[in-house]
This record gives C-alpha cells, sequence and structure tokens, in this order.
C-alpha cells in the first residue's frame, strides 16, 4: 500500500513538473544580426534563422502557449539567463568546459570553427599577417584567445598563461579591441579602426563582401549548444529533444534550409 501511495505521488509530481514547464510564455536569447542563425527584420520586427527555428521547435515540442525571442549578445546572454529573464540561449552560445560550469548545454546541434576577415587591400593572408596587428573581437566572446593561442602555437608570437588571458590588457604580439555586437566589428574594419574582424566564420560570412577575405587559417571548432538553467528540468527535456532531432535528420534539414 505504502508502495502504490509512494508511486501515485510520484507521478503526480511529474505531471504537476511537466504541467508547470509548459506554461505561458517560452523565452529564449537570440542573436539579432547572425544570417543563417537569428536575424532580427527591423522592417517587420521578425527574426528568422536555424535558431529561431529550434526556439520555436522546442516551445511547442513543450507544449509552451507562444514563444518570445530576445536579443542577446555575447556579453549580455548569460546573465539575462542567471536573472531568470530568459529560459534557454539559443545565439551561437559556444560549449567550453568552463561555461559549464554556469550553465547546462545540450548536445551540439552545429559545429564552426573561428576565423579571420580582412580587408583585402591590407594584404593579410594568414596568421603571420596579424602580427603587430589590432584585432576586432565581440565583447564576452572567446574569440580573442583563441586567435591568440592559435598564433602563439604558430610560433608567431610568445606562448602566453591560458589561465590569465586578459583581452582588455593582452599585447603579446597581437592586440584586440572588444565591441558590442558584429557590427560595429564590421564598420570599424571598414574605417580601419582594427586591422582584422575575428570570430566563428558562420558569423563572419554575414560581413564578407567583394572587398573582403578570409585568412587562411581556421582554428578553435566552436560546438553551438542550447544553454539553460544548471541542473533545470527544461535542460533535460531540451537534451532529449536535441539528440532526438539530430538522431533523425531534423536538425540536419535546419542546416539545409538556411544554407549552414
Amino acid at each position: 500500500m505504502k508502495k502504490t501511495i509512494a508511486l501515485l505521488l510520484a507521478l503526480c509530481l511529474v505531471l504537476t513538473c511537466s504541467a508547470a514547464l509548459a506554461e505561458g510564455t517560452f523565452r529564449v536569447g537570440v542573436k539579432q544580426d547572425v544570417y543563417g542563425f537569428g536575424y532580427l527584420d527591423e522592417t517587420t520586427g521578425e527574426y528568422a534563422g536555424m535558431e529561431i527555428d529550434l526556439g520555436a521547435m522546442i516551445a511547442e515540442a513543450l507544449g509552451y502557449d507562444e514563444v518570445e525571442y530576445t536579443t542577446v549578445t555575447a556579453a549580455t546572454r548569460g546573465q539575462l539567463l542567471d536573472n531568470d529573464e530568459l529560459d534557454c540561449v539559443i545565439a551561437t552560445f559556444t560549449i567550453k568546459p568552463e561555461r559549464k560550469e554556469s550553465w547546462d548545454f545540450s548536445t551540439p546541434y552545429y559545429t564552426d570553427a573561428v576565423t579571420v576577415l580582412v580587408e583585402t587591400a591590407s594584404g593579410i593572408a594568414d596568421l603571420s599577417g596579424l602580427v603587430g596587428k589590432t584585432v576586432g573581437v565581440s565583447s564576452g566572446s572567446t574569440s580573442a584567445k583563441a586567435l591568440a593561442t592559435a598564433m602563439a602555437e604558430a610560433g608567431l608570437i610568445e606562448a602566453f598563461d591560458d589561465s590569465a588571458f586578459d583581452i582588455s590588457t593582452f599585447n603579446g604580439g597581437v592586440s584586440f579591441k572588444q565591441f558590442d555586437d558584429y557590427p560595429a566589428i564590421s564598420l570599424a574594419l571598414s574605417a580601419g579602426d582594427v586591422d582584422a574582424f575575428c570570430v566563428d566564420k558562420s558569423i563572419l560570412a554575414n560581413y564578407k563582401t567583394a572587398d573582403r577575405s578570409y585568412i587562411a587559417d581556421s582554428f578553435a571548432p566552436q560546438d553551438y549548444g542550447v544553454a539553460t538553467k544548471k541542473g533545470s528540468e527544461l535542460s533535460v527535456k531540451v537534451e532529449e529533444l536535441i539528440t532526438g532531432w539530430l538522431e533523425d535528420g531534423t536538425i540536419a534539414a535546419l542546416i539545409e534550409k538556411w544554407g549552414l
């Protein structure tokens, strides 16, 4: 009898949690300036991209009434999640060991790599051309450290203490300038305020023009995952959905749909 009551109580708890999880609006942090992943059309006020689709699919699968998108940047996405202003972040958020200490991440739904975009007229063709240059990066991103590491491993700059890397003070053969968003870095590149623009190649593709080129090198593979509050029930649900969609080809179809 006691065992039966315990099982019934456990079932009620599961049902209650599931219902609570699916109430109201599903709040998703996304990018607004990355074509193919998360882009906001200011004319229509509508978001579009693979990560926008993923947010809508997760919300529908969990039974939410609606989905609400909020623009995030590399500098704000974690804070908004911590403050419970978002349920999850799907915003080219790279999975890193240090980040997993603060948030849960799903199995990667997309893998990219970091590279560098330059004005072709600059003559910069590979990592060696960046020695002594200033590189534009997004605040809060891992791109600067990835680039410095790649240059050190290539013997172009001196090796440095990885754990003590500080983007704002690093000047070990290459320097960095931080910006709040990608369009600002692109404008700085055009104006000559920076010599190069470094971030994931899928993001750089949005700012590639006839007068700009990628350097020959790419490095630091970037696995994108859905970020959720650490230890939350939502983390488990999202992981189940992402792994299922990877297995059945749903995510592959999204990648093809958005030309990624």
